[in-house]
């Protein structure tokens, strides 16, 4: 690949972090109001409808044997789980708290798929790791004053994404990004579905919380969409810290549209979080390529 390649998968992938943040934010605003299974089941549909759509006109099938497979079972679970439990922390907690903390998730998949994969990692990235982890303790403050319960949530929401993405390093490579997107909002649907049953009924949403939801759709698609092309274009070290641009935007929106205001901890917290997860991926990409030569 080329130094084009990277800038425009890197673009790429800014635009698509960019697009989750606009996602989130309009999911919390329809949560003002909505139940948030309610929510999540018409989010999930509509996401679903979008990909079959997209997987229809390129000629794929919606429907694969292998969506049954263990490896994709497994992340299927950790997706139910990550989506329901991060949607309920930025619900409860500001929103660029409970971003700060997902961006922990890299580093989580670093120190999984060593343990479960058996993946190479050295002391330098199992630093950045242990360091990382810090950064989120201190956004979180267990024992101090300013600790919210609820920002827990948004940890177990976290590793639920790791979990997801470590299962997809093994899932079937007979399926496609637009299948694995499929696969993802329908699980996403079927625990929407449960939760609004178990939160009991459901009502019809207004003109006001239906665009939201709409948006929130229209954005999540257009943002999974410029992920893929991202990680399809460019180098997968170079694209990938991009990634953590997703924080700047959700703290601008969490300070411009709900009044947010990070304390400092927070702000502490998030900046270790980023430049550790940021110098493990470079240091993943340097071993790659040193063991290419």
């Amino acid at each position: 690949m080329t130094a084009a390649d990277n800038l425009r998968g890197s673009f790429f992938m800014v635009v698509a972090m960019a697009g989750f943040a606009v996602e989130d934010m309009f999911l919390k605003a329809a949560g003002k109001t909505l139940p948030l299974g309610q929510i999540l089941l018409i989010f999930g549909l509509g996401g679903l409808t979008a990909f079959c759509v997209l997987a229809r006109r390129k000629g794929q099938p919606i429907w694969s044997s292998d969506y049954l497979s263990p490896a994709i079972l497994v992340r299927s679970a950790f997706e139910a789980t990550g989506r329901v439990f991060y949607a309920l922390a930025f619900l409860l907690i500001p929103l660029s708290v409970a971003s700060a903390i997902l961006q922990a998730t890299p580093l989580v998949v670093i120190a999984s798929a060593a343990v479960l994969l058996g993946e190479r990692v050295g002391w330098r990235r199992w630093t950045a790791v242990g360091v990382g982890l810090c950064g989120v303790l201190l956004i979180l403050r267990p024992g101090l004053d300013g600790f919210d319960a609820s920002a827990m949530l948004a940890v177990v929401g976290m590793i639920g994404f790791a979990g997801r993405d470590v299962a997809t390093r093994v899932a079937p490579k007979t399926l496609s990004n637009l299948q694995l997107g499929i696969c993802g909002f329908g699980v996403l649907t079927l625990a929407g579905a449960g939760l609004m049953l178990w939160q009991g009924g459901v009502r019809l949403p207004s003109a006001v919380e239906a665009a939201y939801l709409v948006t929130a759709t229209c954005f999540g698609v257009f943002a999974y969409n410029s992920l893929t092309v991202a990680m399809r274009t460019g180098e997968v070290g170079a694209v990938t810290p991009w990634r953590y641009t997703r924080l700047v935007f959700a703290m601008i929106l969490g300070i411009a549209v709900f009044g947010e205001r990070p304390d400092l901890l927070t702000i502490i917290g998030s900046v270790i979080v980023v430049s550790s997860g940021t110098f493990a991926l470079l240091r993943a990409r340097k071993a790659a390529s040193e063991s290419l030569t």
